[in-house]
């Protein structure tokens, strides 16, 4: 690993006695991995350079009492990046591979509370280099006054790259520059600069039909090589030119297997052959194999345009297209626009089919499945084939008994392919309208959550209708998630009803018997009674011996809300009971003295007609954990060979909120059974005091899991575990690594709060190497 000198600067606060210690966060990034280049402070910033399919390695060095919590940001121009990889919330930052799009400036962020968070910042840079990539341009100039004739190739050459690229050309095994060939330029064009670099061929000569390489290179950098790419150039050099094999546009039917052929028809060198869509991509059932693209059974959405490109790099790509046109329509729709029909009144039906391609559309009508013909009284008329949806109308002059009877609208298309689709329309004497109620005590329908509720519109006319169902809100869906629900028999059925469920809901007749009545609507009340939403779901309060406890339990939605109650409960024993106040949305109970009898776990029950909601209080003593001192001046030293010492140092967190503690249970384990012993307390403890116990007799280079816990007259609190270890690195006298963090919910269990783990090691003195003259003082920092 490389080694990188560092200077941090610790801020502590201390009280008179030199015990209480406060310390706001300070962050430093350090950087390990490949690095090609790193510029320390550049213009206030610092740049990592690092070559494209490398690993990125970034760690944040912090210091600060309780110890930071860490998170990486990045931030790519004006665009924010948030990583979906748990490396977010860790000291090192690790991107295996890194990709050119992950360039950009990396922030490491730490915070615990004090002061405002600390915040550093370094920019990485990815380099790479793509191969070259050579396209050729010919002009043929016209006889300007019959002395001018010039026929001239322009060869570019185009790498994509970071840092930017230099290019050369060859031809053969000759370097090609300015001025070496009176036949040859060499330039950049200035509206791009640095992207290009053009090989123009001057009306061309029989030595210019060469082999022409062109070289890309970013000198090297990050070890990267230089790149290159040869093009034959020649009397017979042409750009591409296709043809395709199909018609235009190709009418298919669904389900159809669809081939598009595409063939080159020139170009030099051959060209490469791919098919592009207007959908954005191919379909996925595609299969392109050479110039062909075969679309099995086919969709709707799979119709549009598709083309043919093709391209060697010489001129422009060739570019041919064809059209795809399904025969695809919708139900025709037949509608009419009285409510009743009548003898001696007009009756207009019409039918309205979307179909494609529209010009291919045809109707026809029947009257009792005979073929139907336009006359003075019943007149045929379609609209204009290009307006979309086609509509056909019928119009029964003068209504007479005779013209009873089942009217049948049918629609086909010219080409065939495609069964015909039809509608039947009943005339009759007996038509009898549509009629809609909500039948008696069926709305307002008052359900509870979870229940099956049948919401109901009792229908009647003849032929019966469909009723289709809504809410009145027009902004909210229906309970499967669609805008509108189909019924047949009136009822619409809801299975596990949810509070989110409560409103009005529309009943409406769809089109009644072929016909466009005027809909008739009712609405439906729907009531969902549900028990109370509570807070908070679970508090734990950790209080001492003799000091009083509040627990409060606030409703937050209830219906009915009239009718709450509530009761506290002590594990299974009733305390309290009552009904709540109109005026209040919480209820209180009070212990004012706390005793050995009062710790566990209370219950408040709050209770309408439809259940109860709960609100849990884990009463407790137990002292909260230890937080580790992780920045300890030289905290190791050795006895003897193969022996060192620890210092250990921590403070109690909120040491105040329970009874004093008086003593901590060491615990040290190696592979081996553990051992422990007890760390007597003389007196209170005060919030950031500092307390330090030396480890001694630990041998290396074994690792040691420490776990500390405080004890209370509840008993042991929560525990605190980080991981001694007698392997160094980068320098003498042991190393430090912080651990897991566990919290005991009780004596005797074990559950792991956080599964980070945290690299660390002692903090060193080092003399910094800096430039003649300069001189720098010993100072604390991490070894990496």
């Amino acid at each position: 690993h490389e080694l990188i000198w560092l200077r941090c600067k610790v801020s502590v606060t201390l009280n008179q006695s030199g015990g209480i210690l406060i310390a706001p966060p300070s962050v430093r990034i350090i950087h390990s991995g490949h690095a090609c280049n790193v510029e320390e402070e550049r213009h206030a910033e610092r740049v990592y350079t690092i070559r494209e399919g490398e690993t990125l390695e970034l760690t944040c060095l912090v210091t600060g009492h309780p110890r930071p919590q860490i998170r990486w940001t990045k931030t790519a121009g004006s665009v924010s990046d948030r990583f979906q990889d748990s490396s977010v919330f860790n000291e090192t930052l690790h991107i295996a591979k890194i990709l050119r799009t992950q360039g950009g400036r990396y922030y490491c962020k730490a915070e615990n509370g004090l002061g405002s968070p600390a915040i550093k910042s370094i920019r990485v840079d990815v380099y790479y280099l793509d191969d070259p990539v050579v396209t050729v341009h010919q002009s043929i100039g016209e006889a300007k006054e019959q002395f001018y004739y010039e026929r001239t190739v322009f060869l570019r050459c185009v790498a994509n790259s970071n840092p930017p690229v230099r290019y050369s050309w060859h031809r053969g095994r000759e370097v090609l520059t300015q001025g070496s060939d009176k036949g040859v330029e060499i330039y950049e064009p200035f509206f791009t600069q640095g992207e290009t670099k053009i090989l123009k061929l001057k009306n061309l000569r029989p030595q210019d039909y060469a082999n022409y390489s062109c070289v890309a290179s970013v000198r090297n950098v990050c070890g990267i090589p230089d790149r290159s790419v040869i093009f034959r150039l020649t009397n017979k050099t042409a750009s591409p030119s296709i043809k395709l094999l199909v018609e235009d546009p190709i009418v298919v039917n669904p389900g159809q297997t669809v081939s598009l052929v595409c063939i080159a028809t020139g170009g030099e060198p051959s060209p490469i052959l791919t098919w592009i869509s207007s959908n954005e991509s191919l379909p996925q059932r595609s299969v392109v194999k050479g110039g062909t693209l075969t679309l099995p059974a086919i969709t709707t959405d799979e119709a549009g345009v598709y083309s043919c490109v093709s391209s060697n790099n010489v001129g422009n790509p060739a570019k041919k297209s064809t059209t795809i046109v399904g025969r695809f329509w919708i139900t025709p729709d037949p509608y009419h626009n009285d409510d009743n029909i009548q003898i001696g009144r007009e009756v207009k039906i019409s039918c309205q089919v979307e179909a494609t391609p529209p010009e291919e559309l045809t109707f026809s009508w029947l009257k009792n499945g005979r073929a139907l013909r336009s006359s003075e009284r019943m007149v045929i008329t379609q609209t204009d084939p290009d307006i979309s949806p086609g509509t056909t109308n019928l119009d029964i002059i003068d209504l007479k008994f005779t013209d009873f009877g089942t009217y049948t609208c049918v629609a086909a298309l010219k080409g065939g392919g495609i069964p015909e689709i039809s509608i039947d329309v009943n005339i009759s004497s007996t038509t009898v309208p549509p009629n809609l109620t909500v039948p008696r005590g069926k709305s307002p329908l008052v359900a509870r959550e979870g229940d099956t509720v049948e919401l109901e519109c009792l229908v009647s006319g003849k032929p019966k209708p469909i009723i289709l169902w809504s809410r009145a809100d027009k902004e909210a869906p229906m309970p499967d998630g669609s805008m509108q629900m189909e019924s047949y028999d009136g009822v619409l059925r809801i299975v596990n009803v949810s509070r989110e469920m409560t409103g009005s809901y529309r009943c409406q007749t769809s089109q009644f018997n072929g016909f466009n009545v005027k809909p008739r609507e009712a609405v439906v009340e729907l009531i969902v009674q549900y028990p109370p939403t509570v807070e908070p779901v679970y508090m734990e309060m950790r209080q001492g011996l003799g000091r009083p406890v509040v627990m409060t339990c606030r409703v937050l939605r209830a219906h009915p809300s009239r009718v709450l109650r509530f009761e506290w409960l002590l594990s299974n024993r009733l305390l309290h009971a009552g009904a709540f106040d109109a005026q209040r949305d919480e209820t209180e109970y009070t212990i004012r003295s706390l005793n050995r009898d009062g710790w566990g776990e209370y219950t408040c029950n709050v209770i309408n007609e439809a259940g109860a909601g709960k609100c849990t209080f884990q009463v407790t003593g137990k002292a909260y954990p230890p937080e580790f001192y992780y920045d300890t001046y030289s905290p190791l030293w050795q006895n003897r060979p193969r022996v060192y010492g620890f210092k250990l140092q921590w403070t109690q967190m909120n040491p105040n909120a329970v009874d004093r503690i008086v003593a901590y249970r060491l615990g040290i384990r190696q592979s081996a059974p553990s051992k422990s012993q007890e760390i007597p307390v003389d007196g209170a403890i005060n919030k950031g005091e500092l307390m330090t116990h030396n480890l001694t007799e630990l041998i290396k280079p074994e690792s040691y899991e420490v776990r500390l816990t405080p004890i209370t007259r509840f008993g042991e609190g929560d525990s605190t575990i980080r991981i001694s270890s007698g392997h160094p690195r980068g320098c003498t006298g042991g190393g430090i690594t912080a651990a897991s963090w566990y919290r005991h919910p009780s004596a005797g269990s074990e559950t792991l709060l956080n599964d980070r783990h945290l690299k660390f090691v002692p903090s060193c003195s080092w003399i910094s190497k800096v430039p003649s003259g300069i001189t720098m003082i010993p100072t604390m920092t991490y070894c990496v």
